[in-house]
């Protein structure tokens, strides 16, 4: 990750403590949280207060990030996140207001009526602008939904995400083949979708889910045996077409903690090694050929990807940092990575190539996954930066708020290096151009 939770030498604010509900207005949709809970006792909350409330007047969250559930409230806000919905822009639209203790220790209402410039830049700031105490939440209305999956081709893609869209379906994603040997590499994959149905559909309890189990061997094999693991994914997914799940917790997913320990003495490469993520977007109708021209990179480049979804995302006018800039496609990429010079440089050289490719079609990346992304290409990508760290400054002159994320770029764009990049956060490089 690029760093923008900690900072070295700094002081860790931890705020897992400020963890309860502080108001739940029934009528409204609204609820007000400390930040510092997490999206699953946010949930357990919502269902356990409203089991006796028929399912028509019950309220649930509209989305949360996708990947791990065990993140803040705060911390979601602070990078703007996403998750699968399909016609849904990213979780600053689910928030009403916030309040904000600032770098002069302020306690700050932030709202669309209120301080909203604040309101802008907390939201999607990576924590620089303060620590963030409550939040009050926009809920909806909870709904039944039913799993409706098939396996597609990335050229039908665009035109099956809108034939969703019209037929009502809320939530929805591809995950495509990572075997790069195979024909179906970023190129064949599984279409999963999910409709409201009627409220008096029956829930099944025991509906087909993977186990830990399941999910460690899944895995080992998508650095073991990629084709293997497409086959039992998409076997698995196909096994659940049309099981019915609530609109809320169907959003919650396992994570396993530390895996890649595990993973690295199963496979025996004698190396250390992770998955970096980055996050990259597209036109809609250009994902087919970006998907064409990045499969062809990664094959020429010998670049082991272990992991990819596509999602999509309507555009943000509301964050000023917004990285939602039109409603795009999203293509997720875990690239795996071993933990040395060489193996930090090969994944950073994908991930520019990555990030040029999307800029030559009028795309973008997401900023905080990692720092391997060119001055150019972030001032391409983000025009709106360089006043970013100014607005930073301004609002919190002594700089209280830091992270090595911040510290990195605030020395990038004190050079005219418009090549410059860092392969480590903690340490600023500059590229010198050829």
């Amino acid at each position: 990750m690029g760093c923008q939770q900690f900072g070295t030498d700094t002081i860790l604010i931890d705020t897992t403590q400020l963890n309860k509900v502080l108001d739940f207005d029934k009528e409204k949709g609204l609820i007000e949280v400390e930040a510092g809970i997490q999206w699953p006792k946010l949930i357990d909350y919502l269902v356990e207060t409203q089991k006796d409330v028929p399912w028509p007047q019950q309220w649930g969250i509209a989305q949360k990030q996708t990947g791990a559930d065990r993140l803040s409230i705060g911390g979601t806000l602070a990078c703007n996140a996403h998750g699968r919905g399909l016609k849904m822009q990213p979780i600053i639209a689910d928030v009403d207001s916030f309040t904000l203790i600032d770098a002069q220790a302020n306690f700050l209402k932030c709202s669309r009526q209120e301080n909203r410039e604040l309101f802008g830049l907390v939201i999607g700031g990576y924590g620089l602008f303060g620590v963030i105490y409550s939040v009050i939440l926009r809920l909806t209305p909870r709904q039944k939904v039913e799993r409706v999956v098939e396996i597609i081709t990335a050229d039908k893609l665009p035109e099956a995400f809108e034939q969703r869209i019209q037929a009502g379906f809320l939530y929805g994603d591809f995950q495509f083949s990572t075997d790069e040997k195979s024909d179906d590499f970023l190129y064949r994959g599984v279409f999963s979708c999910y409709r409201p149905v009627d409220l008096n559909t029956e829930m099944i309890e025991d509906q087909k889910e993977l186990s830990e189990e399941h999910w460690n061997n899944l895995y080992y094999l998508s650095h073991a045996d990629k084709a293997e693991a497409f086959r039992q994914y998409t076997t698995y997914y196909l096994s659940t077409s049309s099981q019915i799940y609530a609109s809320d917790t169907h959003q919650l997913s396992i994570y396993l903690d530390d895996y890649h320990h595990e993973l690295d003495h199963r496979l025996g490469l004698g190396e250390q090694a992770s998955e970096i993520i980055t996050e990259i977007y597209v036109p809609r109708p250009e994902l087919p050929d970006f998907l064409a021209e990045a499969r062809e990179d990664f094959r020429v480049n010998k670049v082991n990807m272990v992991y990819g979804t596509i999602r999509l995302i309507v555009q943000d006018t509301e964050c000023f940092l917004t990285w939602a800039k039109k409603s795009w496609a999203c293509i997720i990429f875990n690239i795996n990575t071993v933990h040395t010079p060489k193996g930090l440089e090969h994944s950073a050289n994908a991930f520019r190539r990555l990030i040029d490719l999307a800029i030559k079609r009028g795309g973008s990346y997401y900023l905080t996954y990692h720092t391997y992304a060119s001055r150019l290409q972030i001032e391409t990508c983000y025009p709106q930066f360089a006043e970013f760290l100014r607005l930073k400054q301004l609002y919190d002159p002594p700089e209280r708020f830091q992270s090595n994320w911040y510290r990195f770029y605030r020395n990038m764009f004190g050079t005219h290096d418009a090549n410059a990049y860092s392969m480590d956060p903690l340490v600023w490089k500059v590229k010198t151009s050829k």
